[in-house]
């Protein structure tokens, strides 16, 4: 059976979030590791991780992993901007490494006022820093793909695949698949050959070993729309059939898959349970 979870907030605590995963039945758990709308970030207290490692000991949620801050740009040609960002992101590895999380996921960011070639190399350029910068941390970069919106990087594999082949220690890094946002670059898995066809691009560009992570989400917008607007597990215009594909395949039997679906709640029940449950009848099915 696939290794299956959600994004849960920290409010309360790091340790809240695994309860939370743990109430709603998770096998796994994705959360930030400060407010990831600001630049700031307050000290983890000792105590603070010992609540959350001993919360997942004593919990069945395993595979933590921390999301990037969403001001974080490495494809910036502001300068300024660039090194903020390249700074704030080592802070978030040191974060989730003292958490003892083993992936920080961010997006590639985008190119603005410059080009996308002149991006990539900015990419390239950042995670050489970060990497210089975060020696002895075992916390590793996962570039998350994206759907494409405006300027943004990392919406072909082979943006992806131009920057792993552009660092000098691409083994510490690795790539995040979030499907509503691969759907929305363009590539179908809606039916066998289409989910072949794009699995095949994937492993020819980045290769389907370098893939740590799933984010999974349905797409509230329609097939290369390049708009990311998530929804729930078979409600949006990806239907039920790529995720029932995902679940098949082999490859990724022990590659965590985080929910990032929209957090409501319908009839008295949290969308993220409904959303497993559909999860697991497609896996088991």
């Amino acid at each position: 059976m696939a290794i299956l979870g959600a994004h849960m907030s920290i409010s309360g605590g790091y340790h809240r979030a695994v309860e939370r995963a743990h109430q709603c039945g998770c096998d796994c758990v994705q959360l930030f590791t400060k407010n990831n709308n600001q630049w700031h970030a307050r000290p983890i207290t000792s105590d603070e991780v010992r609540r959350f490692v001993d919360a997942l000991s004593e919990t069945d949620v395993s595979h933590p992993i921390a999301h990037g801050s969403y001001l974080i740009n490495l494809a910036s040609p502001d300068k300024r901007l660039w090194q903020k960002s390249g700074d704030a992101f080592v802070v978030e590895l040191r974060r989730a490494d003292l958490l003892g999380i083993p992936y920080g996921v961010t997006h590639p960011g985008a190119y603005t006022s410059g080009s996308e070639s002149g991006g990539l190399g900015q990419v390239i350029r950042a995670i050489a820093g970060i990497h210089a910068r975060a020696r002895g941390v075992r916390a590793q970069c996962l570039l998350e793909t994206t759907a494409g919106q405006g300027t943004s990087l990392g919406c072909r594999f082979e943006h992806l695949a131009a920057i792993l082949d552009g660092v000098k220690e691409p083994d510490r890094l690795g790539i995040c698949f979030d499907t509503c946002h691969v759907f929305a670059a363009g590539y179908a898995m809606g039916t066998e050959r289409q989910y072949k066809a794009t699995m095949r691009a994937l492993n020819r560009t980045v290769g389907v070993k370098k893939i740590k992570a799933f984010h999974l989400n349905d797409s509230r917008r329609e097939l290369g729309s390049r708009v990311d607007r998530h929804a729930h597990i078979g409600r949006g215009k990806m239907g039920l059939e790529p995720f029932r594909r995902l679940l098949a395949d082999r490859r990724f039997r022990k590659t965590p898959m985080y929910l990032e679906t929209p957090k409501e709640t319908k009839n008295g029940v949290e969308m993220d349970v409904v959303n497993l449950k559909v999860l697991r009848r497609l896996g088991e099915g």
